[in-house]
């Protein structure tokens, strides 16, 4: 038997929703709460992702706590290293270590409507009781590994980018990388110059913007520091900045030929073989899928030791990588650039509410749904951090996780001022809200831009982005409604 603790919240994960949540907590003067974090640190997947050339692709003044501003960035863009510090250093400036579990990975919650309570159980096999739960997990943090057939065959090296393996020596060595997506981007330019051979197999090229990446002065950083009220200044033009690509997402396809533009401009100027160039245009509208920015992952295609394959695979032998034209190539590496378990991010976890409903079981087959993208009809007293349809194409999430970390304090605050014991959303009002979020994206290039993408679920509903202005979002998340729920549990009973 392992150890039960009782707390009045759980949060789970320690990364940039996690975090932000406890951080709430703690300016509320709560301290009855317990963060479970699988990993032995901090930093989510900005703890994770180690491999050469991580960083962030929204500015690091905006991709950070509004109320923990940084001035001391030393990119426009930071690499991971200084954002998984600042992450850490943050979990220090709130005193956040002592309700942090480390090495406590959540196996599975059930909701116990007797007691009114969630139950919470770690793989190690320990116990954490609750009367609110959070979800902090964000959807960046299971590797998709894709299912090659004869990989078993294969006697080198195989690793997925969120799992880096620095301890094999990549200087000389004939290497395959599978996929052409936002990680592949970024380390393909640091590894071609050391490996001997690079073959990159790409399903679908990716419209790639250039990156305006620069060194922050000093000066700068020091003004900043100085006067935080220049810092937030900048943060909101960068905001606004970021904000107008919502228009050309959402519907305005014409706004985003000029985007289409400027990447073709990018890729015509860096590529000058024709072959190679129309394997890297894409025959889709810019946004359907991410778009990616890189200074460098083009001019990498042009080394004579890079080709870039685009007949797939079609199977691993004990030497290479088969493509779908019949040709080996032979490698000793293979790492996997394909991205994360997103719009199936909670199948492994069992996650039973009211009446034996299971979270995985109904999301699987009717799709991931919400209110708001933070609660969730039948699942009293848990809350998803970066839910369903709260991720974003055009701007900072982070803006999402302080919208959010505000309305789950305030629904918190809510039940306990009504003296009931649990809070869930109506089935009409979450009915509505899906309604109304897939109609939007219907019209949006998510679904009209002619392809298919990470947002999308098995059944090709987006389930992923949330559609049009973020500002919009805190609007509507600035005030919880009460309307909007049913508060159970007998009056006073703690």
């Amino acid at each position: 038997m392992g150890e039960r603790t009782e707390t009045g919240v759980i949060i789970v994960g320690a990364g940039f929703s996690g975090l932000g949540m406890a951080i709430e907590l703690r300016k509320q003067r709560r301290t009855d709460f317990v963060i479970l974090e699988k990993a032995d640190d901090v930093g989510g997947t900005w703890r994770d992702n180690t491999y050469p050339g991580c960083a962030c692709d929204i500015p690091s003044h905006l991709y950070s706590f509004s109320f923990a501003q940084n001035p001391g960035w030393t990119r426009a863009f930071s690499p991971q290293r200084e954002i998984w510090d600042y992450l850490r250093r943050a979990t220090s400036r709130y005193d956040l270590a002592r309700h942090i579990r480390f090495g406590q990975e959540m196996a599975g919650a059930r909701w116990d409507a007797d007691e009114h309570r969630w139950h919470v159980t770690t793989r190690g096999g320990d116990e954490f009781t609750a009367q609110f739960l959070i979800s902090g997990m964000g959807a960046l943090h299971l590797p998709n590994i894709p299912d090659l057939p004869g990989i078993e065959r294969f006697r080198g090296r195989v690793f997925h980018s969120a799992r880096w393996d620095h301890d094999f020596d990549l200087a000389g060595q004939r290497v395959a990388v599978i996929g052409t997506g936002a990680s592949a981007i970024q380390f393909v330019p640091r590894i071609a110059p050391e490996v001997e051979r690079l073959h990159l197999f790409q399903r679908t090229p990716p419209w790639i913007m250039p990156k305006p990446d620069r060194e922050m002065p000093g000066w700068v950083r020091g003004l900043f520091g100085l006067v935080p009220g220049a810092q937030r200044a900048y943060r909101a033009l960068l905001y606004w900045l970021l904000e107008l690509r919502a228009v050309g997402f959402n519907g305005h396809f014409g706004l985003l030929r000029f985007g289409q533009k400027a990447a073709k401009a990018h890729l015509e100027r860096t590529i000058t073989d024709p072959v190679l160039r129309a394997k890297l245009t894409p025959d889709y509208v810019l946004g359907c899928k991410r778009v990616l920015i890189s200074n460098e992952f083009y001019p990498a295609l042009n080394r004579s030791n890079v080709d870039v394959i685009t007949d797939g695979v079609a199977e691993v032998g004990e030497h290479g990588v088969v493509d779908a034209a019949g040709v080996e190539h032979e490698v000793d590496a293979i790492i996997y650039g394909t991205g994360f378990h997103v719009t199936d991010s909670f199948d492994n976890i069992e996650c039973i509410g009211e009446n034996g409903r299971n979270l995985a079981k109904e999301w699987s087959s009717e799709g991931m749904r919400t209110h708001l993208g933070i609660t969730a009809e039948g699942f009293p007293n848990l809350f998803f951090l970066l839910g369903p349809n709260t991720g974003l194409g055009h701007n900072s999430v982070v803006f999402m996780i302080e919208s959010q970390i505000r309305y789950v304090a305030e629904a918190i605050r809510l039940v306990e001022s009504s003296g009931m014991q649990a809070l869930a959303p109506r089935a009409q009002v979450q009915e509505k809200f899906n309604a109304e979020i897939q109609r939007k994206l219907d019209h949006g290039v998510w679904t009209q831009g002619g392809c298919t993408s990470w947002y999308l679920d098995a059944k090709g509903v987006n389930r992923t982005i949330w559609p049009g202005f973020t500002w919009r979002y805190w609007l509507t998340t600035r005030r919880v409604r009460p309307a909007d729920f049913e508060l159970t549990g007998t009056p006073g009973r703690k």
